[in-house]
């Protein structure tokens, strides 16, 4: 038997996708990735911008025509949080992405409710990190 709780969580989900909250997403998500292109697209060491709606990731390579991952020696993740919270900005860095050892990214989830002029701060934020990791 399914607990009312969760029966109440599933329909309440279910109503807020009906009210059109994919489609807003799905056009914050649009503009973030413009963004993120526009500032970021020719960084050196991104080597790739993606994902979905606002669930975006930023791929971190040490030669951009090669997508050579940096070394896993390099803590890079750990250098990248520490320097975004200095600056205000939560992000979710990992490392090993690649197999369990290489590669670099950071996830990004802002809030549904983020709006334009806090996506071109967390845009400002991110790159600030970036300049001061990448030195």
């Amino acid at each position: 038997m399914a607990h009312p709780l969760a029966c109440a969580a599933a329909c309440a989900t279910l109503d807020a996708l009906e009210s059109g909250v994919l489609k807003d997403v799905t056009e914050k998500g649009g503009y973030l990735v413009k963004q993120l292109i526009a500032r970021l697209g020719d960084h050196p060491f991104v080597g790739d911008i993606r994902g979905r709606g606002l669930f975006l990731g930023l791929e971190f390579v040490e030669d951009k025509a090669s997508k050579t991952p940096f070394s896993p020696s390099r803590p890079l993740h750990q250098q990248i949080k520490a320097t975004a919270m200095d600056n205000g900005l939560m992000c979710y860095p990992m490392g090993g992405t690649i197999d369990g050892k290489q590669g670099h990214h950071i996830l990004l989830a802002p809030p549904f409710i983020i709006n334009d002029n806090e996506m071109d701060e967390l845009v400002n934020r991110l790159a600030i990190t970036l300049d001061k990791v990448f030195v």
